[in-house]
């Protein structure tokens, strides 16, 4: 087996122990990047003899006896949105396509410090905004199981180059499920943790104007990976107390001593969208596993996930709203269908233009939501739901027709439910169903990040391993 296909888990082992070298394994994904990188186009500004000499630094770090990190000598891929200096940044804009990072937002210099050699810039859409990473500076990012379909967005190039070998590992961010909803698409496992736990710092002077209060309290970073014992060490590697970081947490939480069977909440609809038949046999296997597995599963109702979804769309609306002509006049084409669309959903939900009052309510019922949600799932409950209602989106889907968009945004209730009540949540690969991954998504309270990967370890336990492609 060549060295692109081993784990992160594995390569930081064996370049511990000088089984291998991280020059070895550089070279063995710049050759996978290479190779493969031209078709899916996933990752920008490589720069090989970067890596190389960062990794020649990694192997003398290994001979002198100092102390290594978890990642030490292992390939990472960051985002066209996050900041790492002197590196690409253009979030996917025409008028930013040159533009360099000044420096390492606080994601990336834990990664850094946790020993990571980065490789590439993974692509994304224009603003982050789209569960599909095409933009028009760096062009679109294809899905290595099947062309047609988005590799998911919009930390589409992390995903699509994870899942073909590129890195083992690749970071993303997520307000609307950018990382799980790519993770589940491409086969990967991706984890989206507790608002907090990771911080969102960012480079002084990359970030011009504050963002608006839902990107502040909903976007976090995470990882996408091959296997979840990767995406555990690769989360907790960037985990990083932060107070600079308005939401972010003093110190790591301690795990929380269980008592008993963990039990599995299974909820497979919010009257938004009916499952594809292949998500709902998905769920159907992941239950049965986590009963093989000595959870104890119940299926149930649970209509605060939808009433979340719904406030998504208001909150997330509003807030951007005053954004709009700006982004409109910077952003391609499919930022403005997209967008219109995006309008279109939340007015069908909400009215055309709700009113300060609306605003301020739906703020006060999210706090609501997130306490009976924690109430119901306390430190031994997780919750088991799709991924998405769809199998991967054909490429495109949501600016070719407003009706399909609006279906779109009814499937993704898992994913737009889970960053307005700030709990983490994990989407893990069960098969292969039409020639498609097909994943489920575990939710837990906050802070039960090690919970919810507990529970994903064991539905990977009994999968087929789906990558790398």
């Amino acid at each position: 087996m060549e060295l692109w296909q081993w784990s992160a888990t594995e390569l930081a082992a064996g370049i511990r122990t000088r089984e291998i070298s991280a020059v070895d394994v550089v070279q063995s994904c710049l050759g996978r990047i290479e190779e493969v990188n031209p078709v899916l186009n996933a990752l920008l500004d490589v720069r090989p003899e970067e890596a190389l000499a960062d990794a020649r630094r990694a192997d003398a770090a290994v001979a002198a006896g100092e102390s290594l990190g978890p990642l030490h000598g292992v390939p990472v891929s960051t985002k066209i949105n996050t900041g790492q200096k002197s590196r690409l940044m253009s979030n996917g804009l025409s008028v930013a396509a040159g533009a360099m990072a000044r420096g390492d937002d606080a994601c990336v210099a834990a990664l850094r410090d946790a020993g990571a050699i980065f490789l590439g810039r993974s692509n994304a859409p224009a603003f982050s905004l789209r569960w599909f990473s095409a933009n028009d500076p760096h062009g679109r990012t294809l899905n290595p199981w099947d062309h047609a379909r988005t590799p998911g967005g919009s930390s589409g190039g992390a995903s699509s180059g994870v899942a073909a070998g590129m890195t083992p590992i690749g970071q993303g961010n997520d307000i609307a499920g950018s990382i799980r909803y790519p993770a589940a698409c491409c086969g990967l496992v991706g984890i989206r943790p507790t608002v907090g736990l990771v911080s969102g710092w960012t480079a002084p002077g990359d970030m011009e104007l504050e963002g608006p209060l839902t990107f502040q309290a909903w976007a976090v970073h995470g990882p996408l990976a091959r296997t979840v014992a990767d995406a555990r060490t690769a989360l907790y590697a960037m985990a990083s107390p932060d107070l600079r970081d308005p939401f972010g947490i003093p110190a790591l939480p301690e795990p929380v001593p269980q008592a008993g069977p963990i039990r599995v909440g299974l909820v497979r609809d919010v009257g938004m969208a009916t499952p594809h038949r292949s998500v709902s046999d998905a769920l159907d296997t992941a239950a049965r596993w986590l009963s093989e597995a000595g959870y104890e599963v119940e299926e149930l109702e649970l209509p605060l996930l939808g009433e979340a979804a719904r406030l998504w769309h208001l909150l997330l609306a509003e807030d951007t709203r005053p954004l709009l002509p700006g982004m409109l006049e910077i952003g391609d084409e499919a930022t403005r269908l997209n967008m219109a669309h995006f309008y279109e959903a939340a007015a069908e939900l909400w009215g055309e233009k709700p009113d300060i009052s609306a605003y301020i309510q739906g703020w006060a019922r999210r706090a609501t939501l997130i306490t009976r949600l924690q109430e119901l799932l306390g430190t031994n409950r997780v919750l088991l739901t799709p991924a998405s209602a769809e199998p991967p989106f054909e490429q495109d889907a949501d600016i070719t027709d407003p009706d399909r968009a609006r279906g779109l945004f009814a499937a993704q209730w898992p994913m737009t439910s889970v960053p307005v009540l700030g709990v983490p949540a994990v989407t893990v690969p069960v098969g292969v169903t039409d020639g498609l991954p097909v994943g489920v998504q575990l939710v837990g309270g906050r802070f039960t990040e090690r919970l919810i990967l507990d529970a994903a370890q064991a539905i990977e336990n009994r999968a087929p391993r789906l990558t790398p492609r």
